[in-house]
Formats: structure tokens, C-alpha cells, sequence
């Protein structure tokens, strides 16, 4: 059913109807005071870091494609612009789009930021303050693609069940149903699961893969607004509200500490937050935070500590990615959750 789906979107949006709809909405001005907010996480060549699970790299060249678009097609904002928006009623352009990225990783530097850039498109980059100075560090997520495609075993042993690994595609199937298991646990037994299959796998560290601090000081100074992501990465509802305020407070004294100046902003870390959450960062001055629902944010009604996202990956073809720019495309935008599910 779901292979039917996204034969029948990628169809459309890919006609020449659709298309052409698309490129009329595009030189509308917005019916309302919108802020689009693109997230992304890697742009790199999937092959370039085999250690890195490939989820989330959009290749350069697709990059590159998007950026231009958004500089000839849209105004990319500043995030202050942002906050000038959201606390002091300053109006954005019409058709605006802020940059972010979140976890900071090396290939920012190498691909992203020079098409940013040559583009003179502003970027936020969210960086999780406990990675950069420990290369040994890698996320989770990461650690458990390379333990199963690096392993000699020919299956692992899991509360939800043992999973063959003898072929790529049994891999593949592995890891994305261990990926989602972990995102439902507290974050200590989540912790702890991890461990224990690392042990059992026997793989191989991960090579560094966020930035180390004297790189992000030199993007700094180069104009890339950092800005906190929390120190360790745990998902905000898996952790107590007072252990995610300690989080998102200690990332900001880090970067306070380390770069210099640094806003009050947020991005919760794979989009967990909860309620009490937001309570705390609020209760924290903190001005903005961003999850990763996706929409686009109509600055009459926003909460600022609950900003929507439209997440880019290695799904999103140009087309598609020109569709979800594009409020009319509301409900398509729905339907990208296809592509990258």
C-alpha cells in the first residue's frame, strides 16, 4: 500500500500540471505572515561516511539545487529577523525561509556551508555542546547503523525480538525497527539497551563526526549563528522536565562559554518535547524553539517555543521540496511522511 503511495506522489508531482501549479504559487505572496523553517542534518555523499547512518544526508548536488531555489525563489530571513518578528512584531518578507540544521556534523562545513554561502542564504546551526569536544563521541543513532553493518553476527538478540542479519536488506530492516524501539524508551533504558547491544555486536568505534570547537568558532566568525541543541542529545520527553531544562541551559552556557554571545534559541533534540517542556524553557527565557512537526508557521498564532519544520532528506526531490514551500501544498506536505517513513 505505502510503495503504491509514493508511486502515485512522486507521479504527481512530477507532472507537468502540478509543476506548473507549484511555480505560480511560488510567486504569490503569502495569504498570511508565514515563516517557512527548513531542517536538515547532513549533506554529504552517503558513500563518503559508510560509520554514518544515511537516513539523513541529502547529497550536494540536491543541496545545491534547493538553495538556489530558495535564493531566487524566496527571501531567506536571519533568525533575528525571527525574533524580531515573533516579540516585536516587525514584519518578515513576504515568502520568507529560515536555514537550520541540526547536530552540527563535519559535513556542514564541508558542503553546506560554502553553497549557504556563495547563496547568501542566512543559517542557524543547533549543535549539541557535549560532541565537540570529545571526537570519541558519536550519536546513537549512528553508532547502532555501524554495529549492524560491521558486525560478524548473524543476528541480535532484542526485547522486540531477534533480527537476522545475514543480508544488507536484513540489516537495513534491523536497524530501523531498533531506531524507532529506542525512541519510545525513557532515555536511561534506552541508554542501557544500547550498550548492551554495541557489546554484543563487537563493532567498531565510529570515526569524529560532529565539529570540533575551533571549527565552529571559525564558521561563527564567518557569519553561522549557533545556537544550542541541547548537551547530550536525549529526547526531551523520554528525560524529567527539570533534567531538560538543565539540558538546553548547560548547551547555552557552553556555546556562551566557548563562542561567545548566544541567543536564547532551541531546537529539541529529534523533536521530543512535551508540555512541562515547554513550560520549562519558558520558565528558562528561552525566545524560540523549534520541533520537528511539520507545517509551516503562521506568525499570528505561533507559539514561540513550538515552531514547525519542514525536514529535508534524502527523500526529498526537487519537486517535492518545491511542493512543501508552498502552503497551498499543505496536504501533499502530509504526504511526504511517505518518503521518508
Amino acid at each position: 500500500m505505502k510503495t503504491g503511495i509514493k508511486v502515485w506522489l512522486s507521479r504527481l508531482v512530477q507532472s507537468r500540471a502540478f509543476q506548473a501549479l507549484v511555480e505560480r504559487c511560488e510567486g504569490a505572496n503569502d495569504p498570511a505572515p508565514l515563516l517557512r523553517v527548513l531542517t536538515y542534518h547532513r549533506v554529504d555523499d552517503p558513500e563518503a561516511r559508510p560509520d554514518l547512518a544515511p537516513q539523513l544526508a541529502v547529497r550536494p548536488a540536491a543541496f545545491e539545487a534547493q538553495m538556489r531555489l530558495v535564493a531566487e525563489r524566496y527571501n531567506p530571513v536571519s533568525l533575528d529577523d525571527v525574533l524580531a518578528a515573533v516579540w516585536e512584531g516587525r514584519p518578515l518578507p513576504p515568502r520568507a525561509v529560515l536555514v537550520t540544521f541540526d547536530d552540527a556534523y563535519i559535513d556542514f562545513a564541508q558542503h553546506a556551508w560554502p553553497v549557504l554561502r556563495r547563496h547568501g542564504i542566512p543559517v542557524v546551526l543547533f549543535v549539541p555542546t557535549a560532541y565537540p569536544a570529545d571526537p570519541s563521541r558519536a550519536f546513537w543513532w549512528d553508532r547502532l547503523y555501524y554495529a549492524l553493518q560491521t558486525t560478524r553476527a548473524s543476528a541480535v538478540e532484542t526485547p522486540v525480538g531477534c533480527f537476522p542479519l545475514h543480508t544488507p536488506r536484513d540489516r537495513w530492516s534491523a536497524y530501523r525497527r531498533l531506531r524507532a524501539y529506542v525512541k519510545t524508551l525513557p532515555h536511561s533504558e534506552a541508554e542501557a539497551l544500547l550498550e548492551r547491544l554495541y557489546a554484543d555486536l563487537g563493532a567498531p568505534p565510529v570515526r569524529a563526526s560532529v565539529l570540533d570547537w575551533d571549527a565552529l568558532r571559525r564558521l561563527a566568525a564567518e557569519g553561522v549563528r549557533l545556537a544550542p541543541h541541547s548537551r547530550t542529545h536525549p529526547l526531551f520527553n523520554r528525560i524529567s522536565p527539570e533534567e531538560a531544562r538543565l539540558e538546553a541551559l548547560g548547551s547555552w552556557a557552553d556555546l556562551a562559554r566557548e563562542v561567545g554571545p548566544t541567543p536564547r534559541v532551541f531546537a529539541y533534540p529529534s523533536g521530543g518535547v512535551s508540555e512541562a517542556v515547554v513550560q520549562q524553557l519558558g520558565q528558562a527565557k528561552f525566545r524560540l524553539a523549534f520541533t520537528t512537526e511539520r507545517g509551516i508557521n503562521d506568525l499570528r498564532a505561533v507559539h514561540p517555543l513550538r515552531l514547525r519544520r519542514l525536514n529535508v532528506g534524502p527523500g526529498t526531490a526537487l519537486p517535492l521540496f518545491r511542493a512543501q514551500l508552498v502552503p497551498q501544498a499543505r496536504y501533499l506536505n502530509r504526504l511526504q511522511l511517505v518518503f521518508t517513513a
